[in-house]
């Protein structure tokens, strides 16, 4: 029986018919013989809940505040694939994972902290030695310089929202450029395009956004943007965490009790006198920032501060006066820091309309494919959660958008599943090379030309490698299109869910007697993608069984 059958075999595959496949993607005959150029822009943590081309939670809310337009234009002009994955939930291991195309284990990027391996073999090495100009513009996040780029202009770390500092190749000393780092780097695309791309070749240029990343600090030309309005709700705001392992329970990632009133909601909580005195001998002054979180307020001009005291202090001192608590506190933390993350998404948006202008205006669109993406997705509330890293939806699937004019036709969508491992691979067979054997992931060009392979996957593999951050327990797992079963090695514990009666994730049936078939079966299949992606459980297993 053939693999893309089996599944579905076992009753643990598609949904329904209607969700498979791509439709209306037919390949146009590429008239050009020139390579194309590729423009691969980078967002950091965008969710599908804030994108008005994804049918998710806030997609009318999105559209109707117009928060969105260039990127769901780019949707419009190509194609956008409705399940996409990443294979880790995380900064550092999903961009290593789409320059290696390989699984964290392989490429050796685990966690946040790991220093990236800039010897092992990467698309763009490839694409530079098949004849292409590459350069990266903007988060970098991998803890050694960019090898592979002709030209590389990177955030340290992760980078500052205001004035931020920039890495440059072939400079010792980081250069710190003012301004608003989403603009910043929208403008340093084009000026590299406009002044340093050799026009004999074909370029691979990678515009990648710090936006928006938490502490989500927006533009002043945004601060009033969302004023007035009530973001609505996920369901599961004040999910208890039960019907589940306690790894739910145990992660410190809650609107509620984690999330920083400080940093991440820029209210300046009550301090002792004498502290406030100590840390202002080091810190400018600011009333809406809490003094030990000056790192951002103090790289900003004094204009920057007065901009952001004048919308905060009045905001902060409103909410002090309504003396919130229970749940109408968390429904504030949640308006606030939501608008916050939303604000910097309009940032990013403008940006990616400037350089797609751009192209246009230089007659650049026909022969360039453009890929838009985040290195995952992110909570906005759902599980009364805020950050990443957990196999559930909302961070386990990310936005994926290609648009290649010629190539593939204007308002697209695939259903397949596809995984940020298919990256690198796409590239290489865009550009007419050959991609080498030791690379996991799957070229996404047949999906581009409707032609889905028969053995397209059907099931994918999720890893998760944690420590302290966020106090969430590392975890592995499989999801098809319908069941998803993870296993939290560290506690022995599992979990089951048939996302077609639990889309939101919110009872295991791990113990349900009616589902032990298909459990079963999704435990071979789990040790079939194992031996497939060259992962053995059985040490990560054993120091946790004692």
């Amino acid at each position: 029986m053939k693999r893309r059958s089996f599944l579905r075999y076992m009753g643990i595959g598609a949904i329904g018919a209607a969700g498979a496949g791509c439709t209306g993607a037919s390949l146009f005959n590429h008239s050009g013989t020139e390579r194309p150029n590729i423009l691969f822009i980078f967002s950091d943590d965008h969710s599908l809940q804030t994108l008005g081309a994804y049918k998710a939670r806030m997609q009318n809310f999105i559209k109707k505040h117009n928060i969105t337009p260039n990127i769901d234009k780019l949707a419009e002009e190509g194609m956008l694939f409705e399940n996409s994955f990443v294979c880790n939930s995380i900064c550092g291991p999903s961009r290593a994972a789409i320059l290696t195309g390989k699984h964290s284990h392989i490429n050796g990027f685990m966690e946040n902290g790991n220093r990236f391996d800039s010897s092992q073999w990467t698309a763009p090495k490839e694409l530079q030695k098949g004849g292409y100009q590459t350069a990266v513009i903007g988060k970098w996040h991998l803890g050694t310089r960019p090898t592979g780029f002709d030209h590389y202009d990177v955030l340290p770390g992760q980078g500052a929202y205001y004035n931020p500092d920039f890495i440059t190749k072939g400079r010792d000393k980081k250069i710190r450029k003012q301004g608003y780092c989403t603009d910043i780097i929208g403008d340093m695309t084009t000026e590299w395009l406009d002044k340093k791309w050799d026009k004999s070749k074909p370029f691979f240029l990678c515009s990648w956004h710090k936006a928006p990343h938490r502490t989500w600090m927006p533009h002043p030309r945004h601060f009033e943007l969302l004023d007035g309005l009530e973001i609505p709700e996920p369901e599961n705001l004040f999910d208890d965490y039960e019907g589940r392992t306690k790894a739910a329970k145990m992660q410190e990632m809650t609107i509620k009790d984690h999330i920083n009133i400080a940093s991440d909601l820029k209210v300046t909580p009550p301090v002792a006198k004498t502290l406030v005195s100590r840390i202002r001998q080091k810190a400018p002054k600011s009333k809406s920032m809490d003094p030990a979180t000056f790192g951002e307020f103090n790289r900003m001009n004094d204009e920057q501060k007065k901009a952001w005291d004048s919308y905060y202090v009045p905001r902060n001192e409103e909410f002090r006066s309504q003396n919130l608590s229970g749940k109408e506190l968390v429904r504030w933390k949640y308006q606030q820091y939501l608008k916050d993350y939303i604000k910097c998404i309009k940032a990013l948006d403008e940006n990616v309309g400037k350089v797609l202008d751009y192209l246009k205006a230089k007659g650049l669109e026909k022969n360039t494919m453009v890929i838009y993406s985040s290195d995952q997705g992110f909570y906005n509330g759902e599980h009364g959660w805020y950050d990443k890293r957990w196999i559930y939806e909302e961070s386990l699937r990310n936005p994926l958008i290609i648009k290649w004019p010629g190539s593939v036709r204007p308002g697209s969508r695939c259903s397949e599943m596809v995984q940020n491992i298919d990256y690198a691979p796409t590239l290489l067979h865009a550009a007419g090379m050959k991609v080498p054997q030791e690379v996991q992931g799957r070229s996404l060009m047949r999906l581009l030309k409707n032609k889905t392979p028969n053995d397209w996957r059907e099931s994918i593999l999720y890893t998760y490698y944690g420590k302290d951050a966020h106090a969430v327990v590392s975890h592995w797992g499989v999801r098809t299109e319908r069941y998803k079963l993870i296993e939290f090695f560290p506690l022995g514990e599992w979990e089951f869910y048939d996302l077609k009666k639990d889309p939101l994730e919110m009872q295991s049936e791990y113990n349900n007697p009616d589902y032990q078939n298909v459990i079963a079966a999704l435990k071979k299949e789990m040790e079939r993608l194992f031996a497939q992606y060259k992962l053995n459980p059985a040490p990560r297993r054993k120091k946790y069984s004692g």
